[in-house]
């Protein structure tokens, strides 16, 4: 069986994406999902993505962490779905979708996709770390010699250690340049390993270090290993609203396999 796929990424996290509008795609396949995301038996990504019909909105968004499990948002996958959405000709230049977390608002100008994020209203502040969720669950510590820190090791311990065990959360990174610019590094869960960049990370961050008082800015630039990305909120009583990411969104190639 031939499988038509196309490959994006946003500040080098990347993705399969599959327009699965004729529902042909099998979901239950774990194995053939991860086999597509393996980069040295299939394509290579950190991750699948589904374009879907919709019967209220533009589309459907489904994603697949790159062990073959649905997993919760993916913000860069779904900045770069919104650009493979333009590519199809399913939307022109804005786009309403739905993903597990809910509804997203969105709009496309060339590469530069801004993706409406959940409002959060819960942030956990604990001695050496901050736990909230943009839509899927983020560890957020500082790390001051970032560059040669032991990302995989270091985030996998933490990632599997108390209190988040099997459930498991994504873990970020973070060093302060300045009162707007965070650098980050970020390992994610289902991948198990880093990726280049993290879109519901670097607004996990943001919004972390607003909250603890690192910043008092509401549009703060995240530099990702693989490139740079913009977070922008508004915020009253602890609660963060109209939470923007912003970045790059990327088509690769187009393939069969």
């Amino acid at each position: 069986m031939q499988q038509t796929f196309y490959k994006y990424q946003g500040t080098g996290n990347d993705f399969v994406m599959i327009d699965n509008r004729q529902q042909t795609f099998n979901k239950k396949d774990i194995k053939h999902i991860a086999f597509l995301c393996d980069r040295r038996f299939g394509v290579g990504a950190d991750g699948l993505i589904l374009l879907e019909n919709h019967p209220d909105f533009d589309f459907k968004m489904v994603y697949y962490n790159a062990d073959g499990n649905e997993s919760s948002m993916c913000g860069n996958g779904g900045r770069c779905l919104v650009a493979f959405a333009k590519q199809l000709g399913v939307i022109k230049n804005k786009a309403v979708f739905e993903a597990i977390d809910g509804l997203h608002h969105a709009t496309i100008n060339d590469d530069i996709v801004k993706l409406q994020m959940l409002d959060v209203d819960t942030v956990e502040n604990y001695d050496n770390h901050v736990f909230l969720n943009t839509g899927s669950p983020h560890h957020v510590q500082f790390e001051n010699d970032i560059e040669n820190f032991d990302i995989k090791n270091k985030g996998a311990s933490i990632r599997y250690g108390a209190p988040y065990h099997e459930a498991g959360s994504n873990v970020n990174f973070v060093k302060k340049e300045s009162d707007s610019v965070f650098r980050v590094r970020t390992y994610e869960r289902g991948v198990e390993d880093e990726t280049l960049s993290c879109g519901t990370g670097v607004t996990a961050v943001a919004l972390a270090m607003n909250y603890i008082g690192e910043t008092e800015k509401n549009h703060i630039n995240l530099k990702a290993e693989g490139g740079d990305l913009q977070v922008c909120f508004d915020v009253k009583n602890g609660i963060y609203k109209n939470v923007w990411l912003i970045g790059p969104a990327t088509f690769v190639y187009k393939g069969i396999i």
